[in-house]
């Protein structure tokens, strides 16, 4: 059986075909497209790109950086339905705290009311919260990899995204 190119899963039937590479679906093609593509642009140009957005304005609030990639974590829960994520943000520190709260209060007052699972995760998406608030590393003085791996997938789409248009002007 064939498994796809960008989540491995196991292909039953059908997926999407490119060249040699299958994928589960269509999603999964475009997004394996997508990394393809970040690969190739160049190491500084995303340095530079990124450097812009470290010393930029927070998008969140407009006050001064430095702006981060951050994580927040949350979790919800309804009888036997339960559903938690990770969520990203590009912020300066204090917003990224903000939210981290925000999703540390909303998991304790959402997430226990799933069986099995809402008991089992509510606790750990709320310390993984906290953890990110006292344990965040201190401020750097260049961006992280995860912001630079941010941007690198966003001039990717900017890349794929005038392709795009391109073809259609063509």
């Amino acid at each position: 059986m064939a498994s796809c190119a960008t989540c491995n899963s196991t292909i039953m039937f059908g997926g999407v075909r490119d060249g040699a590479r299958r994928y589960c679906n269509a999603a999964c093609h475009a997004k394996d497209e997508l990394v393809r593509v970040a690969q190739t642009i160049p190491g500084a140009t995303v340095q530079q790109a990124a450097a812009q957005v470290y010393r930029g304005r927070c998008p969140s609030c407009q006050g001064s950086g430095p702006v981060e990639y951050h994580l927040s974590h949350r979790v919800w829960s309804l009888a036997v339905v339960t559903q938690w994520s990770a969520r990203p943000a590009i912020c300066c520190r204090r917003c990224a705290n903000r939210k981290k709260l925000g999703d540390a209060l909303f998991s304790a007052l959402a997430g226990w009311w799933g069986f099995p699972w809402g008991l089992l995760v509510t606790p750990v998406q709320i310390a993984k919260n906290l953890a990110g608030l006292r344990f965040s590393d201190p401020v750097a003085s260049h961006p992280s990899n995860a912001l630079l791996n941010h941007v690198r997938l966003a001039l990717a789409e900017d890349v794929l995204a005038r392709q795009q248009r391109g073809a259609v002007a063509g």
